[in-house]
């Protein structure tokens, strides 16, 4: 088991600290229920978890890399007390080497042959980085592989079609994109792992929404019959990003799990689950020579259901906030209790200059219930949830009527930004559900609807950002 201790160092831009260290800076954790990647029959809790924002598909020649010194975590928990219950830790290979050509510059499409990277690892590809699991402290299993970025179809031909757009939206293992497909990794215990580059799956218009929500995040045609921001005019912030991404399959059958609350559900039993990333806590630089880091290892991120720490803690307790393991947080509910961002609306969008009204700003129970302790809690009885392009989806979960998504577990599509402010306008009663969004109803990427589910990653020769949307 390895020692752990916190200092002040997610989503994606959330705390000052975490914000300097872009490779343990966590963007998104998604936990449901479906089934293995080879195995329809077999029922498993889905876990990914994305780190590293805003990652330009155009940074050659090196790309974004999982951080050699750090330890990047998922924790299966107790969802009533945050208690981590299984802990699974990848440990990624050195951001350097080996590589089989030191003497050129190209990491990608020129190792001791030149030309396309048909293989992970195959003689065109220079560098390929690796990586190890540990369960409670134990192996389970090492020297996997991480597949090369979307360099582009004359680098990478698996993940794009003719036109060098990355291929997205498989339907089931035999249609993934062969470099996605060769990366999934079953252990001798029983879960599935993959780790290397995704397209960001998060959707919004966070620009427009710190821009004192600016106007185009309110519906453009004027009819706010179906709610307030779902018209689709606004600007996906994230449009054109990639991730990195570490992704586990567990079975159902192999969990431990907890009969809990869900506010807007009722009683269910499933587990909780965040991700955390960690690093020694001494690092020492050497001119022309290899960092020496030593020590215990020390939390520097947490993650667990979206936006808690990045639009309702304050800027007092971010960077704490990610000090500490959720079994503490008792002392953040009132963050969830007397959500700023009510008051914010409240005078920006109505006009009430005290930001008492219409929405509701203290006492709110139900959104501490959600957020507090801050794990994901995932009903684990349901069943495979809908996904995506799947018969019973709805981006808004449980606001839209399909009770599968957040804040039951955390869909890939889930419209979070949307779900989240609707329940702010609709608590804490929820009589009337006030459906109130960021004008972005969808990502600009399909996802994948099998392991590891988040989309191809973008290819710089042919992404279009959110600059140019």
């Amino acid at each position: 088991m390895i020692g752990m201790s916190s200092l002040g160092a997610s989503s994606h831009s959330d705390a000052p600290l975490i914000k300097q260290d872009p490779s343990a800076n966590l963007t998104d954790v998604y936990a449901f229920v479906g089934t293995r990647y080879d195995n329809p029959n077999q029922q498993v809790l889905n876990v990914l978890v994305s780190v590293r924002p805003f990652s330009d598909p155009g940074d050659g020649l090196i790309w974004q890399r999982f951080a050699d010194d750090a330890y990047y975590t998922i924790h299966i928990t107790n969802p009533n007390t945050g208690d981590v219950v299984d802990r699974y830790d990848f440990d990624f290979s050195s951001v350097s080497g080996p590589v089989k050509n030191p003497n050129t510059i190209l990491s990608y499409g020129l190792g001791t042959a030149a030309g396309p990277i048909m293989s992970i690892g195959d003689a065109q590809q220079n560098y390929t980085q690796t990586y190890t699991v540990r369960k409670n402290g134990v192996v389970i299993g090492s020297s996997l592989l991480v597949p090369p970025p979307n360099v582009g179809a004359l680098t990478t031909p698996g993940y794009n079609d003719e036109d060098g757009n990355a291929v997205s939206g498989a339907t089931d293992f035999d249609s993934l994109d062969p470099l996605t497909a060769e990366a999934i990794s079953p252990l001798d215990s029983g879960v599935v792992v993959w780790a290397g580059p995704r397209e960001d799956g998060f959707y919004a218009d966070t620009p427009g929404i710190f821009d004192f929500l600016n106007p185009r995040i309110v519906d453009n045609d004027g009819d706010m019959s179906d709610g307030l921001g779902q018209d689709g005019g606004g600007v996906d912030g994230f449009q054109g990003f990639n991730v990195l991404t570490y992704a586990i399959q567990i079975p159902i059958d192999s969990l431990q799990t907890y009969t809990f609350t869900n506010p807007l559900l009722g009683e269910q039993t499933g587990v909780g689950v965040y991700a955390s990333v960690s690093r020694r806590r001494y690092t020492i630089r050497n001119a022309g020579r290899a960092n020496v880091n030593s020590g215990p290892w020390v939390q520097v991120n947490r993650l667990a259901n979206p936006l808690f720490n990045e639009v309702l803690v304050a800027l007092a307790d971010k960077d704490r906030y990610n000090m500490l393991p959720p079994t503490t947080d008792a002392q953040f509910s009132t963050y969830a209790e007397n959500p700023e961002l009510a008051a914010l609306i409240n005078i920006i969008l109505f006009g009430d200059v005290e930001g008492d009204e219409p929405l509701v700003g203290t006492e709110r129970a139900d959104l501490a219930a959600i957020f507090i302790p801050d794990v994901i809690r995932v009903d684990t009885t349901t069943g495979p949830v809908a996904l995506p392009g799947q018969e019973g989806f709805n981006r808004l979960s449980v606001v839209g009527g399909d009770v599968a998504g957040w804040p039951n577990g955390r869909r890939i599509g889930d419209d979070v930004v949307d779900i989240a402010l609707s329940a702010i306008a609709s608590g804490p009663t929820y009589e009337t559900i006030t459906v109130v969004g960021d004008n972005i109803d969808s990502n600009d990427q399909l996802y994948n609807t099998v392991f590891p589910y988040l989309g191809t990653p973008h290819a710089g020769t042919t992404v279009t950002q959110r600059m140019a949307p």
